[in-house]
């Protein structure tokens, strides 16, 4: 089961979208989102999905790299033209349960290229040329995570959001002068496959069933009040809104949206 919004065909017609993270969750409703309103896209994976999306430029890269990040920014550039709006919804976690001393130098180094340097090395190159005409937009997802972290499973990727949120705000006193706005989407608990597969990693780790380790991850966020994760695609709306000229004056915010999860701000 999953949520549809209507969109107005028209709202990005013209403008070139990079979604990084594109084939899976969040991100492959964003770039869904963003096509149904008129937009060109691109996006990145390590291999083209078997049944790609039509209308979309995959374009295979490891973004955990500093080569595949290369590779994006090229191709991109040169199949769509100036980039105007970039999303990074690139994310996730591998490491296990355990707590910190699970959390190896392994760990640690995969997860902050996947999710911090990605973002940071992919900024580096496409900012630039948003900067020279002085427009455009970049969102950041980072996760509620950078609030309330999960200790049992999730350290690293937490400490990474992180510092990704921080970034962001950084970035977006630097550029927003020059007509580029800059924020952050934090989510709270999405339903994704990857959501599915961390409450498998949990289970096993720890002995119980999924529906045992579904509600430690409850309990640890505190629950959600309005009793549900997010579906993707509200993820995706609240991206479009942002990326709208309807939010020309949202800049350098983090917007959370976790159905009540976090008490306060």
């Amino acid at each position: 089961m999953s949520v549809q919004f209507k969109a107005d065909p028209t709202e990005f017609a013209g403008k070139n979208v990079v979604v990084t993270g594109g084939t899976m969750g969040a991100g492959e409703a964003i770039v869904k989102r963003f096509l149904r309103a008129g937009a060109k896209v691109a996006t990145a994976a390590r291999n083209i999905p078997q049944e790609p999306e039509l209308g979309v430029t995959f374009i295979p890269a490891d973004l955990s790299t500093p080569e595949g990040i290369d590779v994006l920014a090229k191709e991109a550039l040169s199949e769509l033209g100036a980039i105007d709006i970039l999303v990074h919804s690139l994310g996730g976690s591998s490491t296990p349960g355990g707590g910190f001393k699970a959390a190896t130098e392994e760990f640690w180094q995969q997860e902050l290229a996947l999710n911090l340097l990605a973002a940071v090395r992919l900024d580096r190159l496409l900012v630039p040329g948003m900067l020279e005409r002085g427009e455009g937009v970049v969102i950041h997802l980072a996760s509620i995570q950078h609030r309330l972290p999960l200790h049992e499973s999730t350290i690293p990727y937490a400490a990474a959001k992180a510092a990704l949120a921080n970034y962001s705000k950084s970035l977006s006193k630097e550029v927003g002068p020059a007509g580029v706005r800059v924020n952050t989407v934090s989510p709270g608990w999405i339903r994704t496959s990857a959501a599915d597969r961390m409450v498998q990693r949990l289970a096993e780790s720890g002995g119980i069933d999924e529906d045992q380790a579904r509600q430690g991850i409850m309990d640890a966020l505190g629950g959600i009040p309005i009793g549900r994760p997010a579906w993707p695609e509200e993820i995706a709306e609240l991206v479009a809104f942002l990326a709208s000229e309807r939010a020309a004056s949202i800049h350098g915010a983090d917007y959370v949206i976790d159905g009540g999860t976090v008490p306060t701000q």
